[in-house]
Formats: C-alpha cells, sequence, structure tokens
C-alpha cells in the first residue's frame, strides 16, 4: 500500500519520496544538479519494460531543470558536448543527442510527464484479465503481467490500460478506447481505477503523452494527473525518413 510519508522537497517542489526514487532509477539521478544533468544509466543500454532498450529517458521538472540518462559508453562524449557549450538546453539535447548516440535520423521527442497520488474518485469500469485472455487486443499483450480492460454486453474488447512497470516505486499507465467505446468516460474512468491498483501496490502511477494530444490530456486531468509542468524526453523507436 503506498503512503505519502514523508515528502522530500526536490528542484521545482516537494516531490513523493517514492517518485524520487523511480526518477532516480529510471533516469539514473534524481534531482538535477543545474539545469541540464547528464548521466550514464546501464538501464538505456538495456531492455525496458517491453524487451527492448530505450536508450533516452529524460525529465525536466517545473523550474526548467532536467536530468537526461544515456547509455554509460556515450555518457562522457555526452557530459563533453555539455561541457563544451554545445548542450545547454533540452531544444540542443533533442537536437543534437542521435548523434551523440550514433543514431543519425533519429528524433528526441518530448511530451508531458504527470503523475498522481490522489486519483480521481470516479467508479471503476473494468476487470484485471492476464495478457493471454482471448479478449485481450494485440497492442495491450507487450504490457506482460494482468491489463485493466472494459467490455462491452458480449464480451468484446471497448477500452484497455496496460502498466509499464519500470521499477518497483513507478509503473506508467496507457490506455487506449476503441472508436466505439469513446463518448462513455471509460478511459478516465479505467486509468483513474488502474492509478488506484499501483497505489495499492506501493508505487506512484505516472502518465505521459504528447503535448498536442489533447484527448489524452483530457484523460489524465480528468482522472487526476494534472499538469504540473514536468516534461518527458525520450528516443523515437525508428529513424526519420525523408519525404520523397
Amino acid at each position: 500500500m503506498y503512503t505519502e510519508g514523508t515528502l522530500r522537497a526536490g528542484v521545482g517542489g516537494e516531490v513523493p519520496q517514492r517518485l524520487a526514487e523511480h526518477l532516480a532509477d529510471w533516469i539514473g539521478q534524481w534531482p538535477p544538479t543545474g539545469p541540464l544533468t547528464i548521466v550514464g544509466n546501464p538501464r538505456n543500454g538495456a531492455p525496458g519494460w517491453d524487451g527492448r532498450p530505450h536508450p533516452v529517458t529524460g525529465v525536466q521538472d517545473p523550474q526548467g531543470r532536467a536530468v537526461v540518462g544515456v547509455p554509460p559508453q556515450f555518457a562522457e562524449p555526452t557530459a563533453a558536448a555539455l561541457a563544451d557549450g554545445r548542450l545547454t538546453s533540452l531544444d540542443d539535447v533533442r537536437r543534437t543527442l542521435p548523434d551523440l548516440l550514433g543514431r543519425p535520423g533519429h528524433v528526441v521527442y518530448h511530451g508531458v510527464f504527470r503523475w498522481t497520488t490522489v486519483p480521481a474518485p470516479l467508479s471503476d469500469a473494468g476487470a484485471w484479465a492476464d495478457v493471454d485472455d482471448p479478449r485481450v487486443p494485440e497492442w495491450l499483450r507487450p504490457f506482460g503481467g494482468q491489463v485493466l480492460m472494459a467490455l462491452d454486453d458480449d464480451g468484446r474488447y471497448l477500452a484497455g490500460v496496460g502498466i509499464k512497470r519500470h521499477d518497483p516505486a513507478g509503473h506508467e499507465l496507457a490506455v487506449v478506447t476503441e472508436p466505439r467505446g469513446r463518448g462513455r468516460g471509460l478511459a478516465r474512468r479505467l486509468v483513474a481505477q488502474a492509478a488506484r491498483h499501483v497505489l495499492d501496490l506501493g508505487a506512484v502511477p505516472t502518465y505521459l503523452h504528447g503535448p498536442d494530444n489533447l484527448a489524452s490530456a483530457r484523460v489524465a486531468d480528468a482522472s487526476g494527473f494534472p499538469d504540473r509542468g514536468w516534461r518527458v524526453l525520450g528516443l523515437s523507436e525508428y529513424p526519420v525518413l525523408d519525404a520523397d
């Protein structure tokens, strides 16, 4: 069971202890030690929640101070770029980091990073099922373990939440609703229900979305994940191809 316990003052305000523990593990360090902190994080070179490596993880706090984790073998050249002034902002990171990591053509994306310890008091909308349940859609299967689903009267999938179990302290939620299931408030209810489950496990639930994804932002707001001004960075899975 999650308990607020001691709140640790982090850069940009007080941060729940478990969230600080999650960020330190997931990124490689927390809190930041300056406007931009680059760390070599073994997790960035190892398989992640989906069995694939994620070479860049970064979080920026509301004060604009960020920590960006990269695989350990790239920590030195990245730190050198920071020291000589090639990396002074997150815009520089997004523009320069793919080449420094030997991944030209890839893109460092940014999004909104949200978390909660008080989900919205919405009624449950689904039930938990093992990922090998035949009713589970393909997009949910990589999450492993159990997933949360809302089904129609015929037992067909309408909406669901998967959990990216990054570490014992922080679990990220992802939600998708079928077109025929929209307009019923299922996504927000499922996200709030899953957030309560994560808190019961003793972790902090997080929720990430693109800055232009207004539908996802509305779900986050309604389910109790306010936008506190935190941002997240990651490396795109596939390189950007030149258009014909």
